[in-house]
């Protein structure tokens, strides 16, 4: 697995790792606390999003724009697949104090099974305007409340435009 150092890195020169997943290097510690360096690398906007359980955000892909998300609370059921397929998507969870990052030209969508606060650190400018010009909107999952569903979540998701 690559450091957090290599991992932004790669993305600041154009190469976007494989994995999904964002090293969080281990904190510098003192009498004061703690220092988690997140991100060495450049970015242009950072976002802080709030979303109520059963939201259900992006659902689309960025022709241009790619962006890191930390996980400050709660939890994010994150899909991913190649802009184009009809694969189902793969899926990740990534909990409180984890991140991960999707490049251009990938389809994903993220579910918030509970209350949930995470931070967006973003390549483009990442106003409503700019961002809507990037992003192409597509129906990659859809989440039904379920209280019977798989695992006890009390959540369905589903793919609707997967074969």
């Amino acid at each position: 697995m690559l450091s957090n150092r290599e991992f932004s890195a790669a993305v600041d020169q154009g190469r976007f790792p494989d994995q999904v997943a964002v090293p969080i290097d281990p904190p510098f510690v003192n009498d004061n606390g703690e220092i988690y360096n997140l991100l060495l690398e450049r970015f242009t906007s950072v976002g802080l999003l709030r979303s109520v359980a059963g939201a259900v955000r992006a659902n689309h892909y960025h022709k241009t724009d790619w962006h890191y998300t930390f996980v400050q609370s709660g939890t994010v059921e994150y899909y991913w697949r190649a802009q184009g397929s009809k694969a189902k998507p793969n899926h990740q969870t990534f909990p409180a104090g984890t991140m991960f990052f999707t490049p251009p030209m990938v389809d994903h969508a993220m579910f918030f099974p509970t209350e949930t606060v995470i931070f967006t650190f973003a390549k483009n400018v990442r106003d409503q305007e700019h961002h809507e010009a990037d992003v192409v909107r597509l129906p990659l999952i859809a989440v039904r409340r379920d209280r019977a569903a798989e695992g006890g979540t009390g959540w369905e998701v589903s793919f609707p435009d997967s074969q």
